[in-house]
């Protein structure tokens, strides 16, 4: 009976309706298969894999604009847009000039966000030259003079470090005292001073 309705239904479309509605029936339900997988697969840990992962790994490019995730979206709302625009009694013209805007205005709004999100990654790596200005603590006493190495506990990018460091005071620093870092010398050791003003 259900299946009847559905032929009698279907018959009754116009070709342009059946061409949208096929559209949207398809990609939609690629969508939900590629949520699934999202779900399931997550970043790509998995041997399911992301066919997007190998296209947009390449840091040089930014975000693809022409991804499988984008087609998918593309054809998906241009689908749904064109039967809406269709049931509201617009002509075909119009239905497929409203259905690529809204199709296109989808991929860059995602093209958008995933750039902005690109923007929020943060390296876990350490720069060393954003201890310049910051306070630190001798670990191990610091040579005068450039004499040797010590060691200082600073806080940098959130979280505590134990850096080699050396000093142009003409005494040494002991352990346990405040020091002020200066200068980064030769990208690894930190160049500090006793006097914090």
């Amino acid at each position: 009976m259900i299946l009847l309705d559905i032929s009698s239904w279907w018959q009754a479309l116009t070709s342009m309706e059946k061409i949208f509605w096929g559209i949207s029936l398809l990609f939609s339900a690629l969508f939900l298969i590629q949520l699934v997988l999202s779900f399931i697969a997550g970043d790509g840990d998995s041997s399911l894999g992301d066919a997007d992962e190998y296209i947009s790994g390449d840091e040089g490019m930014g975000h693809q604009f022409f991804t499988i995730k984008n087609l998918i979206a593309f054809f998906t709302i241009f689908g749904w847009t064109g039967i809406a625009c269709l049931k509201g009694g617009m002509s075909k013209g119009i239905a497929i000039a409203i259905a690529v805007l809204a199709g296109s205005l989808v991929v860059i709004i995602m093209a958008f966000l995933f750039k902005s999100m690109s923007k929020l990654k943060q390296s876990g790596t350490l720069q060393i030259k954003n201890a310049v200005g910051l306070i630190a603590e001798t670990y191990l006493f610091i040579p005068p003079k450039r004499g040797g190495f010590g060691k200082v506990h600073v806080k940098v990018q959130g979280s505590l470090h134990e850096l080699q460091a050396i000093t142009d005071d003409e005494e040494q620093i002991a352990t346990g005292k405040l020091v002020k870092i200066t200068a980064v010398i030769n990208d690894a050791v930190l160049l500090v001073t006793s006097k914090l003003s």
